[in-house]
């Protein structure tokens, strides 16, 4: 009796094999005219289920065994649907035939509205219901990237291109090429949930894709369309509230589809340097659902380092709506003679438009990738890959995964690092050199000696050069060891330190740092300006502003994410300090009217001690937590995506007295909240800090102690929100209470992109107001407006104390 159970059992699971078995449906899509048609849609009738062709036009599915009704739709064609019995692999090449769209009984008088705004009218009019028809929904996502480069020129800063990208002759190739497939999850208002399930990089096997559906994602009901990506501002929507201002539009005619007319409508821009799409788009009478897009963008609208993008969008009737179903982005541009292009496609499948998803699901991770994402074998691949590769890409494929695998060994490695560890003089001098281990995954950096030199009245000439030592870990952890000396000429001082960083957990962000030993610091501790941009202006403009004091220092210090969006960090600080003086007052040029100021800002006519030499032992512990932060969890870090929501931190700080012979006696509490590029839509964004904090006791603390602000006494400087234009660097430091305040709105080309000579230049214009009250700066109020260029920006400002103006100028600034 046993073994007869025990053999039906065997039947049955046999049985269930073979019913299960899936079997491939392949073939191409061609045009009437023998032309491929590249993305077509391919599904199964009345299901979800369906994948797309490649560039080249060729597609597979994979079906279980049985009779199918099998769908084969492209943009501007015909759908087609044919009966296919899945018994074994079958190959089933389609025609598609053009679309005929006709105006047949549409009267367009010349001088009425072309029908075109009516129907538009009608779409703008659901443009909200449609948003929200679709509370929550699961997908199958496919998504492949490739990018390509299609001419270079032969060397670029002496490397010689070919050999760098590895190139074919014509210097042309593949650079990028990756797939992955996820299960994506959304639910209304904007939470998304991404899980992927493998992934694949060309030339690298242990890599991780970083693709993610929600970048490929643009929903036409939203008024606003790629907001922060290829623009400041984003696009507008051709069925957005306000589309009517920005755009025409012209009814190419109609078709029926399942008993529903299908209007295909030419969206024209009024005007050709607004943020706006050109092409076509489809929308359906009765529910006025868009059904079909192909537009564009183009240089012209705003876009940044792209010359035009093409996006095309498939939708697929899920229930009683329309979901995308195939999903392509395809872009071209030029940039310092690499000219390039590529696309990215997007298949979604097996829709389910009424999840139930546990408690919690949504808790800020917007993409999880795993460890083992990327193991998954070339079979799983030839199997499970929707969209076939072209034979480039597999081409592309074999030798890069063959390389990658040479890459990895030893003698390959130590070849390639006797190449790049050679010392060169532009390595030594401005780059830095570096000797590189990539098999025991460690390196050793030498500073550049020409940036690592500097002159100021304190030391005179001098350089400070310093060794970093790095050793890289399994999963993004790390640590790594700097010894730094410092020396100046003119007060022959010599100080050296040593400091470590142990990054122990990437993913909770935690690491331990540690120094000790000695060095010449900023009075303020912010670095008020740079080593070369304080020797320009000692050497060349007899303006030295930077003043400096030197201590003795041990420090220990530990940051951990507690929770998402929430940092904690603990730091315990001994310090020794003395006071400096000018040593020299050389300057290679003597400027009228202008003349160096002592060590002390307070007293800039004669030098007198601004502190007594003192110890001080100090610790600090601190929170910042960011509201709604969404991440990425890969397998070696926890990357964190910048938040539609502030962050506000909290500090506390204790001088203790007695400890290690410190003399300071002090508590500062203090609080900040800021947040970055809040969008105003087509208006820019703008960013906002806000910062208050008091001694709750200053019984004994000494200047290098004091709460110090960002401030800026010369035309060049670094961009910064907390940064004020006029404020002296130190001369408004507090030992009591204060509170600062920067705004800044960035029109994001607003108003320069319509005047003919700035828009070629793309430039954003900017206004802001920076405030601060302390006890001697009661309404220090500054105010200013500028253009901006990618990391350039010239501004004109004005500085108020009270009611009283005490200063104004440009200001110039660079750099991230």
């Amino acid at each position: 009796m046993k073994r007869i159970q025990l053999t039906l059992l065997l039947i049955l699971v046999a049985t269930s094999a073979l019913f299960a078995q899936e079997f491939k449906l392949k073939g191409n899509i061609k045009d009437t005219n023998g032309d491929a048609v590249p993305f077509a849609s391919v599904y199964v009738k009345n299901t979800t289920k369906g994948t797309s062709a490649n560039v080249d036009g060729i597609y597979a599915l994979a079906l279980n065994k049985g009779t199918f009704v099998i769908i084969y739709k492209a943009i501007g064609f015909k759908a087609v649907e044919k009966n296919i019995t899945i018994a074994e692999e079958n190959i089933e090449n389609v025609v598609l035939t053009p679309e005929s769209f006709t105006l047949s009984g549409v009267t367009i008088d010349g001088n009425a509205e072309d029908p075109a705004y009516e129907i538009i009218r009608q779409a703008i009019k659901r443009r909200k219901q449609h948003l929200t028809e679709v509370p929550a929904y699961t997908a199958d996502v496919y998504i492949k990237g490739v990018q390509k480069l299609v001419g270079a020129p032969k060397k670029f800063f002496g490397r010689d291109i070919q050999k760098t990208l590895n190139l074919d002759t014509n210097r042309k190739g593949i650079l990028y090429l990756s797939e992955s497939t996820s299960l994506f999850s959304f639910e209304l208002p904007d939470k998304v949930h991404e899980e992927m399930i493998s992934s694949k990089v060309a030339g690298r096997n242990n890599a991780f894709s970083f693709n993610k559906a929600s970048d490929l994602i643009i929903n036409f009901y939203q008024n606003i369309l790629l907001e922060n990506t290829l623009s400041a501002r984003g696009f507008v929507s051709p069925i957005a509230d306000n589309a009517l201002s920005f755009y025409k539009y012209k009814l190419l005619g109609m078709v029926t589809e399942n008993g529903k007319t299908v209007n295909k409508i030419e969206v024209i821009p009024k005007r050709g340097h607004d943020p706006v799409f050109n092409g076509i788009i489809y929308i359906i009478d009765d529910s006025y659902h868009l059904v079909n897009a192909n537009v564009y963008l183009t240089k012209g609208s705003g876009i940044n380092l792209l010359d035009t993008l093409q996006i095309s969008q498939q939708f697929l009737k899920v229930e009683k709506t329309y979901m995308p179903s195939n999903i392509n982005f395809q872009f071209k541009g030029n940039v310092l003679g690499f000219k390039f292009e590529g696309y990215y496609v997007g298949v979604y499948s097996n829709y389910n438009i009424q999840p139930k998803f546990p408690k919690n699901y949504f808790n800020g991770e917007i993409l999880k990738v795993t460890k083992a994402v990327n193991k998954k074998d070339s079979l799983f691949w030839l199997n499970s890959r929707p969209i076939p590769l072209t034979p480039e890409e597999s081409r592309d494929y074999i030798r890069k995964d063959s390389i990658a695998a040479l890459k990895t060994s030893k003698h390959y490695l130590d070849s390639v690092e006797r190449e790049n560890n050679k010392l060169g003089p532009f390595k030594l001098l401005i780059g830095g050199y570096s000797l590189n281990n990539r098999y025991d995954k460690k390196s050793l950096r030498f500073d550049p000696i020409l940036p690592a030199l500097f002159y100021n009245t304190v030391e005179g000439f001098g350089m400070r050069y310093g060794i970093t030592y790095t050793k890289q870990m399994e999963y993004g952890e790390f640590y790594q060891i700097r010894p730094e000396i410092r020396y100046g000429l003119s007060n022959k001082e010599l100080t050296a330190s040593i400091s470590g960083t142990y990054y122990y957990d990437a993913v909770k962000r935690a690491s331990i740092t540690a120094s000790a030993g000695s060095g010449i610091f900023d009075l303020n501790n912010l670095g008020s300006m740079s080593l070369l941009g304080n020797s320009i202006n000692s050497l060349l403009f007899e303006t030295n502003y930077s003043k400096f004091y030197k201590k003795e220092f041990v420090n220990i210090g530990t940051n951990r994410e507690l929770a998402n969006g929430l940092m904690g960090s603990l730091k315990l600080h001994y310090s020794r300090n003395y006071n400096l003086v000018n040593t020299t007052h050389f300057r290679i040029r003597d400027v009228p009217e202008e003349a160096f100021t002592s060590n002390n800002p307070f007293t800039p006519e004669v030098e007198t001690p601004l502190f007594p030499t003192y110890e001080s032992f100090s610790a600090e512990a601190s929170l910042k937590y960011t509201f709604g932060q969404n991440y990425m969890t890969m397998p070696d870090r926890k990357i964190y995506l910048q938040s539609k929501y502030p962050s506000i931190s909290l500090s506390y700080k204790k001088g203790i007295k007695g400890i290690m012979s410190s003399d300071v006696d002090y508590d500062l509490i203090s609080a900040e909240i800021y947040q970055n590029r809040i969008s105003s839509g087509l208006w820019g964004y703008s960013s906002v800090v806000i910062g208050a904090g008091k001694f709750l006791n200053n019984n004994q603390l000494y200047y290098p102690e004091f709460k110090h602000f960002s401030g800026n006494n010369s035309l060049f400087s670094v961009p910064e929100m907390r940064k004020f234009l006029f404020l002296d660097f130190y001369l408004f430091s507090t030992d009591r209470e204060y509170f600062e305040a920067h705004f800044e709105h960035n029109f994001s080309g607003r108003f320069s992109s319509k005047i003919p000579i700035l828009r070629k230049l793309k430039l954003e214009e900017l206004v802001g107001v920076s405030y601060l009250s302390q006890p001697l700066k009661r309404n220090y109020t500054e105010f200013y407006f500028g253009l901006q260029r990618l990391i350039f920006r010239a501004a004109y400002g004005f500085a108020y104390d009270g009611n009283k103006r005490v200063n104004h100028g440009f200001r110039l600034s660079y750099g991230f």
